[in-house]
């Protein structure tokens, strides 16, 4: 006991000589190691390209947008979906996915046994095409260097893409979406990207859903996630 009490002594000792030192150099407090730093540097970043984005007048849907619908989500979420552009409930709430085909992805989604909380959703384009009409590729030419750094922030493992033009845009190809579903390709070669339906196309066509499930089960798995047994295809 006697010698354990003087190697606690001169523990404690060494400790206070080495605090005196650091103060006689000049350092007040010792750097301490913060949890989380992952999570709030990537929201961080995500921040800085909303900066960087800013009051975007690049293309000539500004015009007629009411808000910027630029992401929303998870900093760091291994699952991305990414849609064509924001719709009119999208542009009054600015925020991507929030109108009635928004309600089906939160469905799919759910059925996941995810929430949305736990992905992170965005846009090809961050303003509202007018009458929602496709993006035109000037407009996809201007506003895909956003997408990218959001992708690039994030670094999911799975990318949704979801509908022509978005599986288009992230692939670089001419293919449409019937031709591209089903199966992985990769974006970037370092991300996974599963081209699906969009959620609009699914309520004029609900005999697609199925296919959609499909593809959902298909990046459940990919991701090491069980199909939760109490959900159904949306």
């Amino acid at each position: 006991m006697a010698d354990t009490g003087v190697f606690y002594k001169k523990l404690a000792m060494d400790a206070k000589n080495y605090l005196l030192y650091l103060k006689e150099i000049g350092i007040e407090e010792l750097p301490v190691q913060k949890t989380g730093v992952r999570d709030q540097g990537a929201l961080s970043s995500l921040e800085s390209v909303r900066e960087e984005l800013g009051d975007c007048k690049r293309c000539k849907l500004h015009e007629q947008r009411t808000n910027i619908v630029f992401g929303v989500g998870n900093p760091k979420a291994r699952l991305i979906f990414v849609g064509e552009g924001p719709g009119e409930d999208e542009d009054l709430q600015g925020e991507p996915f929030v109108g009635r085909a928004g309600q089906l992805l939160t469905k799919m989604i759910e059925a996941m046994g995810l929430k949305r909380e736990d992905v992170y959703i965005c846009n090809v384009v961050k303003c509202r095409p007018p009458e929602n009409r496709p993006p035109q590729p000037d407009e996809i030419l201007t506003c895909r260097p956003f997408l990218e750094k959001q992708i690039d922030t994030i670094k999911p493992e799975i990318i949704v893409a979801l509908g022509t033009h978005a599986a288009q845009t992230l692939l670089n190809t001419p293919e449409k979406i019937s031709a591209l579903r089903g199966r992985f390709h990769w974006y970037r070669n370092n991300i996974l990207l599963m081209p699906t339906f969009h959620p609009s196309y699914l309520l004029r066509s609900p005999e697609k859903k199925k296919e959609v499930w499909e593809d959902m089960k298909t990046v459940l798995a990919k991701l090491g996630l069980n199909v939760p047994e109490s959900k159904k295809p949306v």
